[in-house]
């Protein structure tokens, strides 16, 4: 009696709990205390993914000064290299959020570097045919269709990307692996310090070396790795790191069905919805006026793009408090975090939508001195705004999604969401009752939105405290003796 008591608390809560809820003298403080432990997670977050999302922006823009046909090809290289690569090794690198997270709460320190060295050796192994994939950009792309010498251009843009795809894969893994023991601050200054360095190589390699376009996609290789260098520098030499990194051991090849277990759903859910922003813009290539229709909802999905980093940094924000503390076995707390980062996604949310329709008539100028793109972006505005909010409460709920391990739940809701309703509604009105560019975003935000409820409706139906033990098993069931580390 007392458990179902227990459970219809937790179902029928209210975002933010009152105090009598929170088992402390002081409800406010706690949620004030949730409140700036999450805000100090995702503030370096946001500017981690801002830097590393800068990367490929910068090598794209020098190759701009180069003429249409390198701009053309660099920017289809990087759709493709997106789709193909960075999108599936960020995804599998997210069952770190679930493993890493919930080992640290439980204070099984040593399980974190062999989690990481785990996820490492898998991304290693899968870069090795995306890379093969890589180096046949350009015959892929022409059998889907798209311009020879455009193809050609990109692929050679891509061929000389191919050394980046392995730094990517580990640099996810690091940046989880310090994210999930609340190590943020470094990854801030090394993806910074990164930054600076890529405008220094791109100038030289792009103006200067004889390569061009290809410089860029080197000097994109190059960031990389040299990311990976700042941070397995600190991670092997900071006392931080001292407990949660043991060295390279053999005992990382164990147990990887385990990690497959949840990095394989984890890259399908990251796909999924990447993969279908992407096929709108393919989509708009087919409505009448076709490069009116793709200028504009390339401008749109830029603009989501960067506007979508700050609801990411909340997103690996949450999913880190979550872990941690589920690992630990405080329910309610991780109850508490989901309903404080909610409250800050409805209110970034709601912020941001208004600055995007105070901005409209005046954004679309921003990207283009064409008055008719720039009148079609005001109209798309609202549904971009719309489309923002949205996006923000799925991308928190996703992160909790992934800090309690249901990677799998998650897949399944985006299959149905995106590609049940979301395209389909989408081509319906772009196609069917003529509704252009705006039909086809239209569609995604109806994706959005069934995304939401079915993400809502699980987090109303947990059960916390059932969640809690499930994380002590998975712990127990992945955790290692540290003796046999010596």
């Amino acid at each position: 009696m007392e458990r179902a008591e227990e459970n219809v608390t937790v179902l029928n809560s209210p975002l933010i709990p009152s105090p009598e809820e929170i088992p402390d003298e002081n409800g406010k403080e706690v949620i004030l205390e949730e409140l700036r432990k999450q805000l100090w997670l995702a503030g370096p977050l946001i500017m981690v993914s801002l830097l590393q999302f800068c990367l490929q922006l910068i090598s794209v823009m020098f190759v701009g000064h180069l003429g249409e046909l390198a701009l053309a090809g660099a920017s289809m290289a990087t759709s493709f290299a997106s789709v193909t690569g960075f999108s599936l090794l960020m995804g599998m690198a997210s069952a770190l959020d679930t493993l890493c997270g919930q080992s640290y709460g439980a204070k099984q320190y040593h399980m974190l570097g062999i989690h990481m060295v785990r996820a490492i050796v898998v991304l290693l192994i899968v870069c090795i045919p995306l890379a093969v994939i890589w180096a046949n950009t350009t015959p892929i792309l022409t059998a889907l269709g798209q311009d020879p010498a455009i193809s050609k251009e990109a692929g050679s843009y891509a061929r000389f990307m191919i050394p980046s795809i392995f730094g990517y894969g580990l640099l996810q893994c690091q940046v989880k692996f310090l994210q999930t023991q609340n190590v943020v601050v470094p990854m801030m200054i090394s993806s910074g310090i990164t930054t600076l360095l890529h405008l220094f190589i791109c100038w030289i390699l792009v103006f200067n070396s004889g390569l061009g376009s290809k410089g860029a996609a080197m000097a994109n290789s190059i960031s990389y790795w040299i990311n990976v260098f700042l941070l397995a520098l600190y991670i092997k030499f900071s006392s931080s790191c001292s407990k949660t990194w043991p060295g390279f051991s053999k005992e990382a090849l164990h147990n990887v069905l385990n990690f497959l277990r949840l990095a394989i759903p984890s890259a399908v859910m990251v796909c999924l919805e990447a993969w279908s922003f992407e096929m709108m813009v393919l989509l708009s290539g087919l409505l009448p006026n076709p490069e009116l229709e793709t200028s504009v909802l390339s401008i749109c999905l830029n603009t989501a793009a960067t506007v979508w980093m700050i609801p990411f940094g909340l997103s690996c924000a949450v999913s880190t408090r979550v872990s941690n503390e589920l690992g630990a076995g405080h329910p309610r707390a991780a109850l508490l975090a989901v309903r404080v980062v909610l409250f800050m996604a409805i209110s970034e949310g709601i912020l941001v939508g208004l600055i995007m329709l105070l901005i409209r008539n005046i954004w679309g100028y921003a990207y283009s001195n064409e008055i008719e793109v720039s009148k079609y972006v005001a109209r798309m505005m609202p549904i971009l705004a719309a489309s923002n909010f949205m996006d923000g409460l799925q991308c928190v709920l996703s992160g909790t999604i992934r800090g309690c391990g249901w990677q799998k739940i998650g897949a399944f809701i985006n299959l149905g969401s995106y590609y049940l309703v979301g395209i389909p509604t989408a081509i319906l009105l772009a196609f069917v009752f003529h509704i252009g560019g705006r039909g086809l975003w239209s569609g995604i935000l109806c994706a959005l939105v069934v995304q939401v409820v079915c993400l809502f409706a699980i987090m109303l139906r947990t059960n916390w405290e059932h969640e809690a033990r499930k994380a002590k098993d998975r712990v127990c069931d992945t955790s290692i003796p540290v003796e046999l580390l010596s």
